[in-house]
């Protein structure tokens, strides 16, 4: 062991304290304690060590070791027990208490929902046109009954996605269980609450929501009246039988006007507005009215705890660590953990892992009863999404014939279809984890492989609708950082053969050319919607104009509440993803609403149009169109198309064609060196034979040379 000798060099601060290096001695010293056997220094003795260092002399650094008082030496703590690497894992993955918050707050539900009975179970959603404040009335609920403290971050609690936070829309279901004492019985009551989604793309949520609900707010904005949506909605509740309570949401506006809403409401709907509640939900006004309302008026859910398990899945998710995650709705008898059920629609065997509610997170149950909502995820856990199947029943084994399968939900169709390819080829992989992780929580999207020859690999998406495509694209971006190229959104085209076969395309870049003999003898159908648009009668003609321009077919005019309209067309699916919304609120100042829903097939004539860059197909830009549609679309591809792609040393010729007919052209001049730089004072000869020279010399370049277009063009092309 190194001892510090007591005559060597010491520091600055060792010289003005000298007591500091006795610290640095050797321990294996005996050291004589101050004292005697106290191991203690008194404030006198440190005293003394500071006016004793005062008069020492300068030229003497430290004196004699046993001159001075020593400190004590540090106590000696035993070493801790070695552990093993087995040790060492459990003592890291086991909590240091079973009785944590997260272990207090599921023991006090749990106590808290066993003492309440299924006929004090409410079951509801609520349903509203997008941008009426259904997650804001959602967030008040939820700070009412004491299931989140209130403040002014609660803002779209139960919204999880960040594109939903950022867009101010909701995009998936969300649930939350809610533990309610109403105070005109002084009774507990165990409220399910579901935010649904507004916007038709999203339809097949409010569909599955209204499975696992006995009643519906039906909400509407003051100052918008009933739109398109609310209209949807309420067809959708009705035909399942819910139990509407209405509400009339944003009374604190300036423009608000009640009496009309509820007037509109009543026409429409045929509903007693009489008791209907008014509130704000950004302020809290009236919001205590609500609950009360529902109790009274949504039945509570029929279920029985003693028969065997039947139980509904109403949506899924994946999480990283458990599998697939099921949200079920119980209607029949109780699960928890360690049951081994079956399902009905794959026939596969599964054993519980965890049952619980979300309040609004994930809280772990016992048990989950008859009339309950909540989660169940399995242990070993359900690896595939696809396994879980929308609508599918479980029950437990050996018990499949004693109960009723669920008749189960109707698969959303896509309605628009892309292609998506990756900027950088050598980001494939990357991208290819990315989409396969979004595609896991949104069974709606379809996804198969593609390829271009401009692009190179990528893939061919369906979603429900042209917001459903934006949003995925944001969530891509935003979650994953992943930059695609996305084309054209392009609907799906149905060919009925000369021999009575039936083909869908959804990829026009397959569709057969006009040169084609087959397609001269086949029948072409497009795609149709049942549109149902709302909107101020002072508009009407606007509207109507437009809908015709996109050949649309009208099918009825209802007035309601004097001046509002409810006009119903059948239109061109291909018509939604060319911007027809957005024309439509150009056209109304923003008041009109669109609504639709899936028409079936209608005969058309349809055409492929191409671009052509130097006489050679772009197959990444190739899209099925209406004959109609072919010269204002073609001219709008080589304006467009010339201001993003660089020239070259070559002349460029940009055409849109429809078959061998040629629709639109724009040219491209090359660059072009002076070679008349040189020449002064020639004669015209001399000058001709130097341009003729140029222009042979390009007319052979033009022939071997290819067209050079960044990827950069084709992105910015591509976007609106």
């Amino acid at each position: 062991m190194r001892c510090v000798p007591s005559g060597g060099l010491l520091s600055g601060r060792m010289r003005m304290r000298p007591w500091l290096v006795q610290q640095q001695r050797c321990l294996s010293t005996p050291r004589p304690l101050v004292g005697g056997s106290s191991s203690i220094l008194s404030l006198r003795t440190i005293s003394t060590l500071f006016s004793s260092s005062k008069n020492r002399s300068t030229t003497s650094p430290i004196s004699s070791p046993l001159s001075q008082p020593l400190l004590p030496p540090p106590p000696i703590r035993p070493a801790p027990p070695l552990q093993t690497s087995q040790q060492r894992h459990y003592a890291s993955s086991t909590p240091t208490t079973k009785d944590g918050p997260l272990e207090r707050k599921s023991a006090s539900l749990e106590e808290r929902i066993s003492k309440i009975p299924i006929s004090r179970y409410r079951n509801f959603c609520i349903v509203a046109h997008i941008d009426h404040g259904k997650s804001t009335l959602s967030d008040r609920l939820l700070e009412h009954t004491g299931t989140i403290v209130a403040g002014q971050d609660n803002k779209q609690v139960l919204d999880k996605l960040d594109v939903e936070r950022e867009r101010g829309i909701t995009v998936k279901a969300q649930t939350c269980t809610m533990i309610w004492n109403y105070p005109k019985d002084g009774l507990d009551y165990l409220l399910h609450l579901v935010d649904t989604p507004g916007h038709v793309d999203f339809r097949a949520e409010v569909t599955r929501s209204y499975a696992s609900c006995g009643g519906a707010i039906l909400l509407v904005d003051a100052s918008q009246g009933v739109q398109a949506q609310t209209v949807a909605n309420f067809y959708l509740a009705f035909a399942q039988g819910l139990s509407l309570v209405p509400v009339v949401n944003k009374v604190d506006l300036p423009t608000a006007d009640v009496e009309r809403a509820l007037g509109q409401m009543e026409e429409v709907f045929e509903l007693d507005v009489s008791d209907a509640v008014k509130v704000s939900a950004k302020t809290g006004k009236g919001v205590g009215d609500i609950l009360p309302a529902v109790i009274e008026r949504v039945r509570p859910p029929e279920g029985d705890t003693e028969k065997p398990l039947r139980m509904l899945l109403v949506d899924s998710w994946y999480d990283t660590f458990r599998g697939v995650v099921l949200l079920v709705r119980v209607f029949d008898g109780t699960v928890k953990a360690g049951d081994r059920l079956v399902s009905f629609a794959t026939g596969n065997e599964y054993i519980v892992g965890e049952v619980g509610i979300q309040y609004p997170g994930a809280v772990p149950q016992k048990v989950l009863r008859a009339g309950q909502v909540g989660y169940v995820f399995f242990n070993p856990g359900m690896k595939r999404i696809q396994d879980a199947k929308i609508g599918d029943t479980f029950t437990v084994k050996g018990r499949e014939k004693e109960v009723e399968a669920y008749p189960g939900f109707e698969e959303p169709k896509p309605m628009v279809f892309v292609a998506a390819f990756p900027t950088d080829q050598g980001d494939y992989e990357k991208l290819k984890d990315s989409i396969g992780q979004l595609v896991l929580n949104d069974r709606s999207i379809t996804l198969q492989k593609d390829h271009s020859d401009a692009l190179g690999a990528g893939w061919r998406l369906g979603f429900l609708g042209s917001l459903h495509c934006s949003v995925f694209q944001d969530r891509l971006r935003g979650e994953y950082g992943s930059d695609i190229i996305i084309t054209e959104p392009a609907v799906p085209v149905k060919i009925v053969w000369s021999d009575g076969k039936e083909e869908i395309i959804t990829n026009p870049a397959e569709f057969p050319d006009g040169e084609d003999h087959r397609l001269k003898r086949a029948t072409l159908y497009e795609p149709m919607v049942a549109a149902t648009i709302t909107l101020p009668e002072e508009y009407l003609g606007r509207v109507m104009e437009l809908c015709e321009s996109v050949r649309g077919v009208q099918k009825s005019v209802e007035f309601f509440h004097a001046t509002q309209v409810i006009l119903k067309y059948e239109l061109p699916t291909a018509s939604l993803v060319d911007d027809l919304f957005g024309k439509l609120k150009g056209a109304t100042k923003g008041y009109a609403t669109l609504d639709y829903e899936d028409a079936g097939w209608r005969e058309s004539h349809l055409v492929k149009l191409n671009l052509l860059v130097n006489k050679e197909p772009v197959d990444a830009i190739a899209r099925v169109v209406h004959n109609s549609q072919v010269e204002r679309l073609g001219r709008q591809w080589v304006t467009k198309f010339k201001e993003h792609v660089d020239r070259q040393m070559f002349e460029v010729i940009i055409q849109a064609a429809a078959g061998r007919r040629v629709v639109a052209r724009e040219t491209l001049k090359p660059f072009r060196k002076d070679v008349l730089a040189k020449l002064h004072a020639s004669d015209i000869g001399r000058r001709r034979k130097l341009l003729d020279k140029q222009k042979a010399g390009r007319k052979r370049l033009r022939a071997v040379g290819n067209v050079v277009i960044d990827q950069s063009a084709f992105q910015k092309f591509l976007t609106k």
